[in-house]
């Protein structure tokens, strides 16, 4: 696609972050929308989150939440919190505490089951809630994660200060969310299997057509790598780094809130 320019000049071809973002305002992100699909796929979503990563999931979990560096004292917030595997890893990686918030409450409910049967009661509680306006006071947390989610709040950047805003200061945060293959030779194969055979397995083990649909165009649309880091360093994040993960399959994005801020 390309524009001519207000002067009548040579035309020149939209940038990639423009056309992601002229396709992501074409997604449903609603939070009743969104919402509603992760109720629907919530029984069958850690099973399908195993298969379709081959068990990687479970790796880069544990390696967001080493980046915390946590010592057994901090209370952690969790944002699109889902089943509550980050909580739950968080928890046993050493925070006291632990604050899940998610807007899908069928989730909320496998992550409760799952907090019970690892006797976690007491030190894991789940809210449901919006990221883009967290139900926590500010300054009042000592860490922060999001796994996978970030791409699905209808507006990013407005969760990003959020997680600013409820973090103290020096407070850490961890956000893990997919991208594509740094390699140009991976990507085409990792693209169709991405557009063609993860949908299919979804939508075959979820008994759910849009979710695994919604799912690649999601990731085709978000601002990975620079462009979301710099919606991080926007939001008030200082040291932010992004890190690609299963050779830029996923990103691991980490940065912290200044003292004094």
């Amino acid at each position: 696609m390309s524009v001519s320019s207000p002067s009548g000049g040579s035309e020149r071809s939209e940038s990639a972050e423009a056309q992601r973002a002229k396709a992501d305002r074409q997604l449903d992100k609603t939070p009743a929308k969104i919402s509603g699909m992760f109720d629907a796929i919530a029984g069958r979503y850690d099973l399908l989150n195993t298969v379709l990563s081959g068990g990687l999931d479970r790796y880069w979990r544990r390696r967001a939440i080493a980046t915390l560096q946590l010592t057994g004292s901090e209370r952690l917030l969790d944002v699109c919190t889902g089943t509550a595997d980050v909580a739950i890893g968080a928890a046993r990686g050493g925070a006291a505490r632990i604050v899940g918030v998610d807007f899908s409450g069928v989730m909320l409910v496998h992550g409760l089951e799952k907090i019970r049967h690892a006797a976690l009661g007491p030190r894991v509680n789940l809210v449901r809630g919006d990221a883009m306006s967290l139900p926590v006071a500010s300054a009042s947390v000592d860490a922060a994660t999001i796994a996978f989610g970030i791409r699905n709040v209808q507006q990013p950047d407005v969760a990003c200060r959020e997680l600013h805003r409820v973090l103290r200061p020096g407070g850490r945060l961890a956000i893990l969310e997919f991208g594509l293959p740094v390699i140009p030779a991976v990507r085409p194969l990792y693209l169709w299997y991405f557009n063609h055979v993860l949908p299919r397995i979804g939508r075959a083990v979820s008994k759910h057509d849009a979710a695994y649909t919604y799912l690649p165009e999601s990731v085709g649309t978000f601002q990975f790598g620079d462009a979301f880091a710099r919606i991080l360093s926007d939001a008030g994040f200082s040291q932010v780094r992004h890190k690609p993960l299963a050779l830029g399959i996923v990103y691991l994005y980490t940065g912290q809130k200044p003292s004094g801020t």
